[in-house]
């Protein structure tokens, strides 16, 4: 009896390129980044609508965080074992039922810490189900052979970034001008939801249950592979080039222990920074400087659209040298707290937005680097587990502007000093960056 899923071709008959399903199911991602943005562009209508303290709306929106890890951390492993397509799929279900709970809220505050708390669990899932789902159906056989491998390892993160710009601002223009704001600003993201998932459900599944392996990986050159894995050359294997960033030499059937390696050298110093300097920039400054509703919506659309901005530019970096863009992510976190500092100190809104803009293109720029590494590095059997593990390492700098309001509530220390200290602390990564990589040879 055969055990290939009814519903997938045979190795050596891989299915027609279909280029559309990586962009059809890229809106889940849109979905899951609106979610996370909407909340962060309405902190102050929450405390001027609801009077919530400063110390109440960070607390909620931290623990968007505290929900977010456990869903990486079981999305990812999952996604491998059952497919991509369902964890996904529910995970959006869920996303749009957090929704729901904020809506909710409005008129009962018990109802926020779950909603955002469950906002974490469905975002995480889908973060790290949705981005392994994505990057298949972005490579071959999906897509055409010959196409360039690292615009399907950054698909996923554009489309987040896409909606953490556009969520953002959308919440914060309508929470401005129309009825009801803490209901009327999350209805965007309730169509959205919809229909990302409408669209992604006519998208294949890419790992058949039970199978642990992606259905491209007996023929197609696309998809990641264990480190330094080259397939014999045949006529439906064709020989897999090691990506230039992986030392040579791991076992395909090692688990991925040199990889392990690698992303600890390569990804992990630089992980926490891609979210803790957005967070900084649409978060931390904005109350700093006092910015209203309105700022605080644009410097959310700001911070992420630079981040898509600099896209063009990571790509020329990563073509250098495989350091360039992680060492020009940590460059311009490091100028824009920098920046930051004089601008909180005479409160100065367009400077800090300057600052938001620079923390924003390091964000784009750190992102990229780390989902390549990882697609690059990731055993196929393990690419949802090991972009898990990424998303959270990233993610813990989401506590970052949590961390800066208790310190500064405490009158541990004034903002501009944690600030500065926050400068130097991203410079030092960077040399710490470049002394891991440079150490072993890598090049």
């Amino acid at each position: 009896m055969s055990t290939t899923a009814p519903h997938l071709a045979p190795m050596d008959q891989p299915p027609a390129p279909v280029p559309s399903h990586g962009l059809r199911t890229g809106w889940i991602m849109m979905a899951s980044g609106w979610s996370a943005n909407q909340f962060s562009a309405l902190l102050g209508a929450y405390r001027s609508e609801l009077g919530f303290s400063e110390s109440a709306v960070t607390g909620l929106f931290a623990l968007y965080v505290i929900g977010l890890i456990p869903g990486l951390l079981v999305g990812g492993p999952l996604a491998d074992r059952i497919g991509r397509r369902p964890v996904a799929l529910t995970a959006l279900a869920l996303n749009l039922v957090s929704t729901g709970l904020l809506m909710l809220g409005a008129g009962a505050t018990a109802w926020m810490p779950p909603g955002r708390f469950l906002t974490g669990v469905s975002a995480g899932a889908l973060l790290a189900a949705g981005s392994a789902w994505i990057k298949e159906l972005s490579s071959p056989p999906y897509v055409a052979e010959g196409g360039p491998t690292s615009k399907a390892s950054r698909r996923a993160g554009l489309f987040v970034s896409a909606g953490f710009a556009s969520g953002g601002l959308a919440a914060a223009l309508i929470a401005e001008w129309a009825p009801h704001p803490l209901i009327t600003a999350y209805l965007p993201h309730v169509l959205l939801a919809a229909g990302a998932g409408l669209a992604a459900r006519r998208s294949p599944e890419t790992i058949p249950a039970g199978l642990g392996s992606p259905a491209g990986v007996g023929s197609p050159a696309g998809l990641s592979r264990p480190a330094g894995l080259s397939r014999p050359a045949g006529p439906s294997r064709p020989a897999v080039p090691r990506h230039p960033s992986v030392p040579a030499g791991a076992s395909p059937t090692d688990g991925g222990a040199r990889p392990g390696k690698h992303f600890r050298r390569a990804v992990l110093p630089l992980a926490p920074w891609i979210f803790a300097a957005p967070a900084t920039g649409f978060v931390t400054l904005p109350a700093l400087v006092h910015g209203g509703l309105v700022y605080t919506g644009v410097a959310t659309a700001v911070v992420p659209g630079a981040g898509l901005l600099i896209q063009p530019a990571a790509r020329l970096l990563a073509a250098r040298h495989r350091l360039a863009t992680a060492v020009a992510a940590l460059t311009a976190i490091t100028a824009g707290l920098a920046l930051a500092v004089p601008a909180v100190k005479a409160d100065q809104q367009l400077l800090a937005l300057a600052a938001a803009a620079i923390l924003g293109a390091g964000y784009g720029l750190a992102l990229t680097h780390g989902l390549t590494e990882v697609t690059a590095i990731a055993p196929p059997r393990r690419l949802a587990r090991i972009t898990a593990y990424f998303w959270t390492a990233a993610y813990v700098g989401m506590f970052t502007p949590y961390a800066v309001a208790l310190l500064s509530g405490a009158g541990a220390l004034s903002p501009p000093v944690i600030l500065s200290g926050m400068a130097a602390l991203a410079a030092l990564t960077c040399g710490l960056l470049i002394a891991l990589n440079f150490r072993t040879g890598e090049r």
